[in-house]
């Protein structure tokens, strides 16, 4: 199988869903599917590609009846999946062992699933330069170099020493807002904001709620939208939380640019994830002015193409693609 010929599967897998799509080495997507989340810490590797696994079933289908059969390795060139939980090394080689074990492709390729945002954000064909923080439920920053140097951080959470994403920006709402409630910390708009959004009168209702499962304890990501309309409305608490986020992007991109040796060169900083992509003008307008100050050549953008664009593109980098395909796939995904 040429280049010319070849076929690629795109994977970018997160906690929440997984997108899938069989991309030729013209740009072309063939056909696509979304499947569950991507959880290995949860349910084990194995357990992780067997959620997933339908999905792919489901995009083959759809290739067999174009007439188009992709269901064996030796039809795919090469698989490209930008994977939730590949964090360690230990984990990217684990989670590479069982994908190839499935037989999806002749060749394998697995990266953490922020390089899907980094790559997405990065025009044109050339080797990767730049660094990308994802903010969606965690928080996590890579950067790449064109020699194919990488800055990597755990981003295991509090453990790894990370802050924020739409967990722990949730969870330190519900705190202060708890600690307005019964007197232990100073007033905000957050007591009253966080149980309305439930229908519930008080933070006492909202606590006891989820403590007793009546509310599903994922369901408190729902209130990051209220943490940022209070801080718009000038509350100091949810202001604070908004701009420790913000100093939190920051601090990861300017990391990252350092350990590439791209403090003092024009370098793109992308931006991701829920967070980051719902437009906050607080939030963003204070990662610009953080960054203007400590890498004043950065390029800061937010990436709103779907992740499953970056896998691809790395699918187009891994197997020689020529210019052209790169702005036929990135029209594809708009």
């Amino acid at each position: 199988m040429g280049v010319s010929d070849a076929v690629l599967l795109a994977v970018d897998a997160g906690n929440s869903k997984t997108d899938l799509a069989f991309v030729d080495a013209a740009g072309s997507v063939l056909v696509t599917a979304r499947g569950p989340g991507f959880r290995p810490q949860a349910v084990g590797v194995e357990g992780a590609f067997d959620a997933i696994a339908p999905a792919l079933d489901e995009a083959r289908a759809k290739a067999r009846a174009l007439g188009l059969p992709l269901d064996s390795a030796d039809s795919v060139a090469h698989v490209s999946a930008c994977l939730a939980g590949a964090d360690l090394p230990v984990e990217e080689e684990a989670l590479t062992d069982g994908l190839r074990a499935r037989g999806w492709g002749r060749t394998v390729e697995v990266r953490n699933d922020t390089f899907a945002i980094l790559r997405a954000g990065l025009v044109g064909s050339g080797p990767p330069l730049g660094v990308a923080v994802v903010c969606g439920a965690g928080i996590n920053c890579v950067g790449m170099l064109p020699d194919g140097r990488t800055a990597r951080f755990p981003a295991l959470g509090q453990l790894s020493g990370d802050w924020g994403g739409g967990g722990g920006l949730a969870a330190e709402a519900v705190w202060w807002a708890a600690r307005a409630e019964d007197g232990r910390g100073g007033p905000t708009g957050l007591a009253a904001a966080l149980p309305r959004h439930f229908g519930l009168d008080a933070m006492s209702e909202l606590i006891e709620a989820v403590h007793l499962g009546e509310i599903a304890p994922e369901r408190t990501h729902e209130l990051v939208p209220v943490l940022f309309a209070v801080a718009a409305a000038g509350d100091p608490v949810a202001r604070a939380l908004v701009e420790r986020q913000a100093d939190e992007v920051v601090a990861l991109a300017a990391v990252a640019l350092e350990r590439l040796g791209l403090l003092d060169r024009e370098a793109p900083v992308l931006l991701g994830g829920s967070v980051l992509a719902a437009g906050h003008a607080r939030l963003n307008d204070r990662i610009e002015e953080g960054l203007a100050a400590r890498a004043p050549l950065a390029r800061v953008s937010v990436v709103t193409a779907p992740p499953v664009l970056g896998a691809g593109l790395l699918g187009l980098d891994a197997i020689g693609a020529p210019a052209a395909a790169y702005g036929k796939l990135r029209a594809h995904f708009g």
